[in-house]
């Protein structure tokens, strides 16, 4: 006999009770719904629909004289298959601008013994929860709720309830239907619309459930230019870009839930930042602008340059020059200064100073002759000479004449002595005291 005996309500199941040695009287005590045979040795007997009810120890005992009693039990356990179900919380779910959590599905494992587990297979982020019921005939009823925040993320998931039971396992899905306000995206504006550009236009595009029934298009701080074609979801531009074209372009679509609203600033340009896509070529006239505008550009840039090394150029030498005013000796003229006005001719030294070089070069220079002085070949003077009627010359000047270096040799000082005894002037030069004028 079996100790342990199961099954499920409705099905069939025997408990088999045999008595092995059947030659002594016996007598059978077994509570049994019916007895397969009608004999003391084989006292098996078969539920033929199981139910609830039936869940019990069941025990058999045989009765032997002189023998005794003798018996045996065994256990009978009655299971319930569950009924699974998966619902949708309502057909059509309206995702809210609150954002509100709500229930979009249930799963249900009702009326099984013992109760069953449920889980849920999805990519959908949201919550489940889960309730157990326990019915008056010993059944478990398990419910289980997921719980999202409707949007349009959400729309067209699957959702997945897993069942299992015992070693049994079930799954039931859905798809969810969510319905939300348009999503709303402009396309079209590359951010290269530059001038005579043709073949523009910008496009409404709107993601939404159910669809879009009405678009409109609008200009901000204006009305939409005279050259636009409407058509459903599109602005097809006439004609070539012009400045006209420029603004921020804002484009409403409406359904059964709402209405979104999407905007894009065009900006025009005069050049194209970019090639075209269609590889065509930029027109004559902007290219011809465009030239011209490079070259002046290009000029004004080379002049520019050019000033900047001429000060460079003049400042370097003015800060090199030995023949400054500090220096500069005036050995022609009529004794003007350079920097000053009219001053008073000094009289003429009753001596002057030689370099301590040799006796020939101990000998008053002359102008005009002699040793030291100018060879009358190598210029002539004359009365009406331009150096003549020249307030000065500088030693340079004269070194570009090829002056003797004698003839100008008692002019100088030593630049110590110089710098010691120097006059400011009335345009910021500075001269010396021991200047002699011929």
């Amino acid at each position: 006999m079996d100790i342990v005996k199961s099954g499920l309500v409705g099905s069939t199941v025997e408990l088999r009770c045999v008595f092995i040695n059947s030659k002594p009287p016996l007598s059978s005590h077994t509570q049994a719904v019916r007895q397969r045979t009608p004999s003391l040795e084989d006292t098996t007997i078969v539920f033929n629909n199981l139910r609830l009810s039936d869940e019990a120890a069941y025990i058999c005992e045989y009765t032997t004289f002189p023998a005794g009693n003798r018996e045996n039990m065994v256990n009978l356990t009655v299971y319930a298959r569950p009924v699974t179900q998966m619902t949708l919380t309502t057909p059509t779910i309206i995702a809210r601008g609150q954002k509100r959590k709500m229930t979009v599905a249930t799963c249900l494992s009702a009326n099984g013994k013992p109760p069953s587990v449920i889980k849920w297979d999805t990519k959908l982020k949201g919550e489940a929860t889960f309730q157990e019921t326990r019915n008056p005939n010993g059944t478990v009823t398990v419910r289980s709720n997921y719980v999202v925040i409707p949007s349009r993320e959400t729309h067209r998931q699957k959702l997945t309830c897993v069942v299992t039971y015992r070693t049994e396992r079930f799954t039931d899905s859905v798809i969810l239907n969510v319905q939300y306000e348009p999503e709303v995206k402009i396309e079209g504006f590359d951010g290269n619309w530059y001038l005579n550009r043709q073949d523009v236009k910008l496009t409404c595009d709107a993601d939404a459930n159910p669809a879009v029934t009405v678009y409109q298009w609008k200009l901000l701080n204006g009305s939409l230019p005279k050259n636009v074609e409407i058509k459903n979801n599109t602005l097809f531009f006439k004609g070539p870009v012009t400045y006209e074209l420029g603004g921020t372009y804002v484009c409403d679509a409406t359904n059964s839930i709402g209405t979104r609203s999407g905007l894009v600033e065009v900006n025009v340009t005069e050049f194209p930042i970019h090639p075209p896509p269609d590889g065509h070529e930029i027109p004559q006239e902007q290219s011809s602008s465009g030239a011209a505008i490079g070259g002046a550009v290009g000029g004004v840039a080379l002049l520019v340059g050019g000033a900047a090394l001429l000060f460079f150029f003049l400042r370097r030498r003015q800060r090199t020059f030995k023949g400054d005013y500090s220096t500069k000796k005036h050995v022609f003229g009529n004794g003007y200064s350079k920097a000053g006005g009219l001053p008073a001719h000094p009289p003429a030294p009753k001596s002057l100073q030689y370099p301590d070089d040799s006796d020939d070069e101990k000998k008053p220079a002359q102008i005009g002759g002699g040793p030291g002085g100018f060879e009358a070949g190598e210029r002539d003077f004359d009365g009406n000479s331009e150096d003549l009627k020249r307030p000065y010359f500088t030693v340079d000047e004269g070194e570009s004449r090829d002056y003797d270096e004698r003839t100008l040799a008692f002019q100088y000082e030593p630049e110590t002595e110089i710098a010691d005894d120097m006059v400011s002037q009335t345009d910021g030069s500075v001269i010396s005291k021991k200047e002699w004028y011929v």
